[in-house]
């Protein structure tokens, strides 16, 4: 036990659990605390998982500072509660894994990056998508040029609820799709824009005060991504529509290729492109190939990555907190120009880690 990873995961809803799970089942991890403020939720894990009595269960994440030799933590709270206990974890010299967004401002993000380097800590984040075997074989096909050049990517990202009442639709579920993009492009958007509509809850009924989200919580939105090389990416998200669809394919000069979580094969390339014919456009060599994925669940994925990332002592190549900041950067954009009627928003020059942040 004395050579194992000392883990507490703070936070045990719907998200944390299934941290705690993984922790609880890797080889080189022991995990010795969780924190959640129910009790309830405490008391169901340890039945739930028949914990050792001699895991810590508390409500109070300060009792973390008793526990000898620990490690690092996995936070899976509220968004809201990130920056507080984040820049705690590490001032206490804690590795930390937090469920995405890192924030909700992109300032306190590279606050907390820095503050992680300076401690020589790993501040990682849960960007679960960039280690779906789908994601990841998907970026092998784009950058090894097998859809020719590449001329627009589109994904739909919609469902009947859960309504969230702290972020809209944009902050709950473009990252995901954004992350997608960005890894399988390997590039960051230069420009955003974004449309929305509120049906549901209007600026009085809007429990978020941070200053980068809006005071109405928009229900459908609508996002375009331009990037250095001028490919776009159009985004539809909603969560009052009970078609639910989980898709994203970028388009080629040869080809397309299709991510859909809600198909047996979710990952496709979809081979055609056309000839010209006099006036006329032929398609030709279409086929279609469900492409093999290899097996593994991508949230285990996650915290072996951290694990690795903590033994080696070298920040995760795929889901860092400068990953998680650029996110953010960009979701504060297009969060701006959705307040202002979809005017594009410029990104190019806000997102770059080497730029002295002022309180260093």
């Amino acid at each position: 036990m004395t050579n194992k990873i000392k883990i507490a995961v703070i936070g045990v809803g719907r998200w944390g659990v299934h941290l705690l799970r993984n922790f609880l089942a890797h080889p080189q991890v022991h995990v010795v605390a969780v924190v959640d403020p129910h009790p309830e939720r405490l008391a169901a894990v340890k039945q739930q998982f028949k914990l050792d009595e001699n895991i810590l269960l508390t409500t109070q994440w300060q009792d973390l500072k008793t526990v000898p030799s620990l490690t690092g933590v996995a936070i899976a709270t509220p968004a809201t509660t990130h920056y507080a206990l984040i820049k705690d974890s590490l001032q206490q010299g804690y590795h930390v894994l937090a469920e995405k967004p890192l924030t909700l401002n992109p300032a306190e993000c590279r606050e907390l990056c820095y503050l992680a380097e300076q401690h020589h800590l790993i501040l990682a984040v849960d960007h679960t998508y960039l280690f779906h075997p789908a994601v990841e074989q998907g970026k092998t096909v784009v950058q090894a040029g097998k859809l020719g050049d590449l001329r627009y990517g589109y994904a739909t990202r919609t469902h009947l609820g859960p309504v969230r009442q702290d972020v809209d639709a944009l902050w709950d579920l473009a990252i995901h799709d954004i992350a997608i993009f960005n890894a399988w492009l390997g590039q960051i958007p230069v420009q955003v824009q974004a449309t929305g509509t509120v049906w549901l809850q209007g600026a009085e009924v809007s429990l978020c005060t941070d200053s980068h989200l809006p005071q109405s919580l928009a229900d459908l939105v609508w996002l375009t991504l331009t990037y250095p090389d001028g490919f776009q990416a159009y985004i539809h998200l909603c969560w009052l529509n009970p078609d639910k669809q989980r898709r994203l394919g970028i388009v080629g000069s040869l080809g397309s290729l299709i991510f859909d979580e809600m198909s047996i094969s979710p990952l496709t390339l979809l081979h055609g492109e056309f000839e010209q014919q006099g006036n006329q456009f032929i398609p030709v060599n279409q086929r279609q190939i469900a492409l093999e994925l290899e097996p593994g669940e991508p949230l285990q994925r996650v915290c072996s990555s951290f694990v690795v990332s903590i033994l080696k002592n070298t920040p995760s190549e795929v889901s860092s907190g400068w990953v998680g900041t650029e996110l953010v950067e960009i979701l504060a954009a297009l969060t701006l120009s959705l307040s202002q009627g979809g005017k594009p928003v410029f990104l190019s020059d806000r997102i770059v880690k080497d730029q002295k942040f002022q309180e260093y």
